[in-house]
């Protein structure tokens, strides 16, 4: 059930970032200054931090979401639903050490320095 709510959260996480992320690409028509101003916030290691929630998100509803095809559409999926489960959560947290140093290294380097 857990990864039922964890999906539905996620998909609502990555409308939200799609929905803020289309208003602030607009903003650039209404003024680019502000536009500027706002993507100047994006480079701070607290946003780093967001966009390591995000690439959490999508990657746990990707995964998650071909868990779920299989359990629908393969015929033994519904026996191994569970086994398939603790694989996405294993690939996605090799996935997510992965990302460490691509997302969040430019934040460390902003405040530990090179």
């Amino acid at each position: 059930m857990w990864s039922w709510v964890a999906h539905r959260v996620t998909g609502v996480l990555i409308f939200f970032f799609l929905f803020v992320h289309v208003l602030d690409t607009a903003l650039v028509r209404v003024s680019p200054e502000a536009y500027d101003d706002v993507v100047a916030t994006y480079k701070t290691p607290i946003v780093a931090l967001l966009e390591y929630g995000l690439v959490a998100a999508i990657l746990f509803h990707a995964l998650n979401g071909l868990r779920v095809i299989a359990v629908d559409f393969w015929s033994k999926g519904p026996r191994y639903q569970k086994q398939m489960l603790w694989s996405v959560v294993g690939i996605w947290i090799l996935l997510m050490i992965g990302a460490l140093y691509p997302v969040l290294g430019h934040a460390y380097r902003v405040l530990f320095g090179e």
